[in-house]
């Protein structure tokens, strides 16, 4: 039980919202969040990272999508969490192929190789269905999902990186659709992918790493924000998580997400 009152917590959730946006800004980051807001629970998480969300829209940024992070068994370990996570991201924040993209731009980046759904359909949950879900995508394509911290040393818990808008900080869709048919339920689960950084493979994944299907990443994300009567609206980009762990990259670095035959993304961090 919680010994500070509501108001209490209202303003405190508020300044850590303002505190993660200031240190979006000024690449300096903040203390972890978990040990201030007293039992702060992924409610509490969230309601911070939708005042960020909204800051952001009043000052006119335009969404472009959201991601699901935390789907793949990998990423659970290695924050130590045990459930997925989402935020959002705009279009100032997208990348494509080839891009030039200063590490000084983040505190302390690191990347993901995912799938980027493009929706032709409108997704209003509750009650998606994965089959619905796959109906809705009109294209796939390679992604990179640029992750950052605002939190110090990436010392985080799931109510930290959540508030902290799913540690996003920039996401990178290629032009190039990738030869997967969304309604293909095998086919995505069989597609691999690997990382690589500066041309050395990292790590490889399979679509079954991603929570099992990457299709269930989206249904999941669909009902989630269906039961807070937001929805998924076509046009926008999905990354459903990442095939991997997630990789520290600096300045110079190079990091490509390979699948294959199937297509790949490259970037590049300047300084």
């Amino acid at each position: 039980m919680s010994t500070q009152t509501e108001t209490a917590r209202t303003e405190l959730k508020n300044q850590m919202a303002a505190e993660l946006l200031e240190a979006t800004g000024t690449r300096v980051p903040v203390a972890p969040l978990r040990d201030r807001l007293e039992n702060m629970t992924v409610q509490d998480a969230y309601e911070i990272q939708t005042t960020q969300l909204e800051h952001h829209l009043a000052a006119g940024r335009v969404l472009a999508g959201r991601k699901v992070g935390l789907t793949s068994l990998a990423m659970q370990r290695q924050l130590g969490v045990d459930s997925p996570d989402f935020g959002f991201f705009f279009e100032d924040m997208v990348h494509h192929d080839e891009a030039r993209i200063p590490a000084s731009q983040f505190i302390q980046p690191k990347v993901e190789p995912e799938l980027g759904f493009i929706l032709k359909e409108t997704l209003h949950g509750p009650g998606i269905t994965l089959e619905q879900a796959a109906a809705a995508i009109g294209a796939i394509y390679p992604a990179i999902e640029i992750i950052d911290s605002r939190v110090t040393d990436w010392d985080i818990k799931l109510v930290d990186t959540i508030a902290d808008n799913a540690s996003c900080g920039a996401i990178a869709v290629s032009a190039h659709a990738l030869w997967l048919d969304p309604c293909d339920p095998a086919g995505l689960l069989d597609v691999t992918c690997s990382l690589l950084i500066d041309g050395e493979v990292t790590g490889t994944g399979t679509g079954e790493d991603v929570m099992a299907h990457p299709l269930a990443p989206l249904a999941w994300l669909a009902n989630v924000l269906g039961e807070q009567g937001v929805a998924l609206e076509a046009g926008q980009l999905i990354l459903p998580g990442s095939f991997t762990v997630a990789m520290p990259v600096v300045s110079n670095s190079t990091a490509t997400a390979d699948f294959g035959p199937l297509g790949s993304l490259t970037i590049h961090f300047t300084d």
